[in-house]
């Protein structure tokens, strides 16, 4: 099992700490510090694990702001974010009554662990990255369903991300390599100026797009030399139709890059051999005339050349060596649990644009070549932290610190795919669905049924195809679909198992309310929210039916259901 390894504390070079609280990264030509009982590394430096590091880092300068972080967030507010973002849905009842009611000190991380052991993580990884790789785009090349079991299965299997990116960008659709992994490719048309910008925005943290023409306008780093360095990886590459009718990635021996700059009157053209951006040009081998191909081209037959340009940046790419990519991952795996990049925008990784600290950025990207690419790992010691486990409430005098000071949990919205997930839990549908399938109840056969449900979510909900999922923006649409809309209308009538049924079937008033609250939001509710659920219902014998039902709906409809806080 790919967890097991998870469970050890990782302990990493860290820093050395001045009394002026000054806090610095050990050099890049020494070693990092084994694992826990070694005391101190070189130079005295104390050893401490990731989370406390970052933790360390963050809380100097906030305190050398004069900004005192918010308190650490209630278990329950801990229950539902950590649920979020590890299963993509909400605790159920039990694990909620559980969860609150264990008095151990270490719950909070015996339940991370849990978390990132379960089917339910690598489920909603796959579809987290599936949203940040393809941006829902229509799966018109290879089928949606294949494409998720591959990153699924990828995750469960507890494949690094430096493995995973080169089986994307060596991917073909043939023989050799797994052929939902060429959905990368394919459902963008093998484009080579789109995959130019989406290969530097998605995995060197680097939008290069407005440098097609010229040097980047805003952006002194940002050259069109290493826009079209990028593209000569990608411009023998083309999209074939096999005589099985399937897509296939084409590569070809020859194709070469010019351009001219649109700034440079009379600019001389330019040529490039392949390199990554700030990398010199790569040295390519020469071939003999005729030995161009490995499969030479014929009718229905797809050549393979001898030498690929695109195999290249498959290998080059993703390499502990390429500081771009393992800032990107770090940023990205932060931005996951933390609702924003320490770089932010995520593809604006410049000298300009800083991060918010510097410092964590170089030890997160330094400590995912440590962990070895390790999502699971890096994600551990991320939601061990005092920054992750901060409460979103603001109770202090001062002004709300900007979010960039990570100083307050960030409000988040939920995704198409949460949304969907969590209003199934929340109104006993999924339960309902959970004891209908009996015997065969697992993660999979669980997922099939509700499966069908999320499309109509995301078709509301999710970003338009082909951009990032943006900024919340609550629609008339959304609003009548959660009112009045299918299949919502439908899981908040009774039926057997799901929630409506359960607070029918409640003693008194406090029992629903607090099956309620529980179900919905993950916290118990307080004695004003029981007491409007009291006189809510008093005198509605006749329609108990009907004021059930408003009661789940108003909670779900709540902006506090709407966010992970």
């Amino acid at each position: 099992m790919p967890c097991v390894r998870h469970q050890r504390r990782y302990w990493l070079w860290m820093v050395a700490i001045v009394w002026a609280g000054q806090v610095g990264l050990v050099g890049r030509g020494q070693e990092p510090c084994t694992e826990a009982g070694t005391g101190t590394g070189a130079a005295g430096t104390s050893v401490a694990p990731l989370h406390e590091a970052i933790d360390l880092i963050i809380e100097r300068q906030l305190g050398s702001r004069g900004i005192t972080p918010a308190e650490l967030a209630s278990d329950a507010e801990f229950l539902r974010r950590v649920y979020l973002d590890l299963t993509g849905s909400i605790p159920t009842l039990g694990d909620a009554r559980a969860f609150l009611a264990d008095a151990s000190p270490v719950k909070r991380l015996l339940l991370i662990d849990r978390l990132l052991a379960s089917p339910e993580f690598s489920r909603h990884m796959a579809r987290v990255f599936d949203v940040m790789l393809m941006e829902r785009r229509p799966a018109a090349r290879i089928p949606q369903a294949e494409w998720e079991e591959y990153l699924r299965a990828s995750f469960a299997a507890g494949k690094p991300w430096d493995v995973l990116v080169r089986e994307i960008l060596a991917a073909d659709g043939g023989e050799g390599t797994p052929r939902p992994a060429a959905r990368f490719y394919l459902d963008r048309e093998v484009e080579p100026n789109l995959l130019t910008r989406d290969v530097g925005r998605l995995f060197l943290g680097r939008d290069l797009a407005c440098a097609q023409c010229h040097d980047h306008p805003l952006v002194n780093s940002f050259h069109q030399a290493d826009y079209h360095g990028l593209k000569a990886f990608l411009v023998r590459s083309g999209l074939f139709e096999g005589a099985d009718k399937r897509a296939y990635v084409l590569d070809k021996p020859e194709g070469e890059v010019s351009y001219k700059s649109a700034f440079v009157k009379d600019d001389a053209e330019h040529t490039t051999r392949p390199h990554l951006p700030g990398e010199p040009e790569i040295q390519e081998p020469a071939i003999e005339k005729g030995q161009e191909y490995v499969v030479a081209p014929a009718d229905g037959v797809r050549p393979i050349p001898r030498y690929s340009r695109r195999m290249q940046l498959a290998e080059r790419l993703p390499r502990a060596e390429n500081e771009p990519f393992c800032r990107n991952f770090a940023n990205r795996v932060w931005t996951l649990v933390m609702g924003r990049g320490l770089v932010h925008p995520l593809d604006m990784h410049h000298q300009e644009n800083p991060a918010a600290y510097p410092e964590v950025l170089e030890l997160l990207a330094r400590s995912a070549v440590e962990l070895r690419f390790d999502l699971r790992a890096l994600l551990r010691e991320l939601l061990q932290t005092r920054a992750y486990q901060r409460s979103s409430a603001w109770a202090a005098e001062a002004d709300r610190p900007p979010p960039e000071a990570f100083a307050v949990a960030l409000l988040r919205p939920l995704s198409a795919e949460q949304f969907a997930l969590a209003v199934m839990q929340a109104t006993g549908f999924t339960d309902s669905q959970r004891l209908a399938l009996g015997a065969s109840l697992n993660e999979q056969t669980l997922y099939e049924r509700l499966a069908g449900q999320i499309p109509a979510f995301v078709a509301l909900y999710g970003g338009p195809p082909g951009h990032p999922d943006g900024d919340f923006q609550a629609t008339l649409e959304q609003t009548l679909f959660l009112a009045n809309g299918e299949p919502v209308r439908s899981w908040l009538t009774p039926q057997p198992g799901n929630l409506a049924e359960r607070l029918l079937r409640a003693a008194d008033a406090k029992a629903l309310a607090d099956e309620l609250y529980l179900s919905v939001l993950s916290r118990p509710p307080e004695a004003e929210e029981v007491s409007a659920v009291e006189a809510y219902l008093a005198g509605r014998e006749a329609d108990r039916p009907a004021a059930v039902r408003e009661l789940i709906w108003a909670l779900i409809a709540s902006a506090e259901f709407r966010f992970n806080h």
